[in-house]
């Protein structure tokens, strides 16, 4: 079984909103941070997008997100400062670990039955630190992120990657992730079953398995 981590078990914008009420008043930032907020998340999965499409760097990805929020709320920020305080989101963002409900429930329960795994885009160096704080690094026999294969999801190329470093065969094994396009997409493209965690009661799809809460995948797994 392949997990993704951020938004799938490592609740990303809930420990994203913590580190910049930290790193954002450090550095003398005095803007509305429910508008920084509302603005900066999809602005950064935007780009998110864009790096997954090879359109951006990393370099550019944790610079350009910042500086069009900014832009965007029409809040003047020197660029010495916007690259310091992308270095020190990448720095704190792991330090703040709260896991979606029944992440821990669920690891227990299929790890008794199979071997986990993680396939991540994020980035190599905070990806192994979020899995090890917030104490479910043990669960998994391997970690494969797009830095490590060179390609990102929804590309065939990572997942071939991350079946050999499982020493798993595609046909038994299966993609766990919320990202519709990266995950799901890409693991049914590579010939692997997929489940889309579904947390958006907005968002509907057909002739997909998914689920909503982590503690549904026992009906499948």
């Amino acid at each position: 079984v392949f997990f993704d981590l951020d938004h799938t078990l490592w609740d990303f914008e809930k420990n994203s909103a913590l580190t910049f009420q930290e790193i954002l008043p450090a550095s003398n930032i005095t803007v509305d941070f429910n508008m920084f907020i509302k603005t900066y998340i999809p602005i950064n999965f935007s780009y998110w997008k864009k790096y997954r499409l090879e359109q951006v760097t990393k370099k550019d990805l944790k610079y350009l997100r910042l500086k069009e929020t900014f832009d965007t709320l029409d809040y003047d920020v020197k660029d010495d400062i916007i690259h310091h305080l992308s270095e020190e989101y990448i720095l704190k963002l792991p330090n703040y670990n709260n896991l979606f409900e029944g992440t821990l429930e669920i690891l227990e329960y299929l790890q008794k039955k199979y071997k986990l795994h993680i396939i991540t885009n994020g980035f190599q160096e905070i990806q192994q630190n979020k899995l090890k704080n917030s104490n479910i690094d043990h669960y998994f026999k391997t970690i494969t992120n797009s830095e490590l294969a060179g390609v990102k999801k929804p590309n065939p190329l990572i997942f071939e990657y991350a079946i050999k470093e499982a020493s798993a065969s595609k046909l038994n094994s299966i993609m766990i992730g919320d990202c519709i396009e990266a995950d799901v997409n890409g693991a049914l493209n590579f010939g692997m079953d997929a489940i889309l965690f579904n947390i958006d009661p907005l968002k509907s799809y057909t002739n997909i398995k998914q689920v909503s809460h982590l503690l549904e995948l026992k009906k499948h797994l």
